[in-house]
C-alpha cells in the first residue's frame, strides 16, 4: 500500500502574499519547492504526498497543478476559489475539465473573521456544488469553529469533508476537556475525516516532548476510529518547531499499538480512499 503525506505545502516566498508568515517563522521565510521535499520523502520512506493550498488565489492552484505535473510524488492537490462567487461552478468545471490532480478545495475559515462563515448562504451554496465534481474539502478551523463545523457537515451528508490539523487544540496549554468533546460530536458524522497533521506547532516549538501529544492523540484515535484517519506532516510549516522526521516519529510510535493494516490505512490507506488518488 503507498505511503502517503497527507499535507504539505509548497511556496516562493512573497512577504506581501504570505504575511502570515511573520518574522519569528524565519526557517519558512524563504522559497520550498519539490528539490527540497523529495529527498526527505525518500529518507522517510513515504511514496506521495497531496499538496494543499496556502493563499486564496486560482494563480496558486496553476502553481500547484504545474509541480504535480512535473513531479510524479505528488499524487494530488488540494486548490482554492472563491466558493462564494456566482461563477463557483463554472471555476469547478474548468478544474475538473483541465486538471486531473486537483482533489479538493479548501478556504482558510481559521482566518475568517466571522466564526460562522461557513454556514453563510453563498459558502454553503458552492459547498453544494463539489460532489458533483467529486472534488473533498478540507476544514481549516480552531476548536472555537468545531460547532459550526458540525452544522456544516450535517447539511451536506453527501459531501467528503476532512479536519485539517485535529482542529488546531491548544497543545502547548495542555487544554484537551472542550476540544474533546466537540471533537467527539464532528466523528459522529461519518462523511468527516480527520488529519493527524500540524500538531508540532500548537505545541511548545522548543521544549515539546512526544508525551505532550499522546492525550490529543487517544481522542483522535477514539473518535474517528482507524478508517477515517490520515497522517500528514504539514512540511515545511512543521520546521517551526522539528524535522520532518520528527513529526513522523510521534505517530508510528503512537499508532505502534494497532495492527499492520490499521497503521497501513493510517499512513496512506485512508488518504488514496479519501481523495481517490
Amino acid at each position: 500500500m503507498l505511503k502517503i503525506d497527507a499535507h504539505q505545502h509548497f511556496w516562493k516566498f512573497d512577504p506581501v502574499r504570505d504575511n502570515w508568515i511573520t518574522h519569528d517563522m524565519a526557517v519558512i521565510r524563504r522559497d520550498f519547492l519539490p528539490v527540497d521535499l523529495k529527498p526527505v520523502l525518500t529518507r522517510n520512506a513515504m511514496d506521495g504526498t497531496v499538496l494543499v493550498q496556502t493563499c486564496q488565489d486560482e494563480s496558486d492552484n496553476e502553481f500547484m497543478l504545474k509541480l504535480a505535473d512535473e513531479n510524479n510524488f505528488i499524487k494530488g492537490v488540494v486548490g482554492w476559489i472563491d466558493l462564494q462567487a456566482s461563477n463557483a461552478e463554472k471555476r469547478l468545471n474548468y478544474y475538473h475539465t483541465n486538471s486531473p490532480k486537483l482533489k479538493g478545495i479548501r478556504h482558510v475559515l481559521q482566518g475568517e473573521p466571522d466564526v460562522r462563515f461557513m454556514l453563510g448562504k453563498k459558502f454553503k451554496h458552492g459547498i453544494s456544488l463539489l460532489a458533483q465534481f467529486g472534488y473533498t474539502y478540507d476544514i481549516l478551523i480552531y476548536p472555537k469553529h468545531i460547532s459550526y463545523a458540525c452544522e456544516l457537515v450535517a447539511e451536506f451528508p453527501e459531501q467528503k469533508f476532512v479536519l485539517d490539523h485535529i482542529a488546531k487544540p491548544f497543545i502547548k496549554t495542555r487544554e484537551i476537556e472542550a476540544w474533546k468533546n466537540d471533537i467527539e460530536d464532528l466523528a459522529q458524522y461519518r462523511n468527516v475525516f480527520c488529519k493527524v497533521s500540524g500538531m508540532l506547532t500548537e505545541a511548545d516549538w522548543y521544549n515539546w516532548r512526544t508525551a505532550d501529544f499522546t492525550p490529543y492523540l487517544e481522542v483522535i484515535f477514539q473518535a474517528f476510529g482507524a478508517n477515517r484517519l490520515m497522517y500528514g506532516s504539514d512540511w515545511p510549516v512543521c520546521l517551526l518547531a522539528g524535522a520532518y522526521s520528527r513529526s513522523l516519529e510521534i505517530l508510528q510510535i503512537f499508532t505502534s499499538r494497532y495492527s499492520q493494516e490499521e497503521q497501513d490505512l493510517f499512513f496512506g490507506g485512508n488518504a488514496v480512499k479519501f481523495y481517490n488518488l
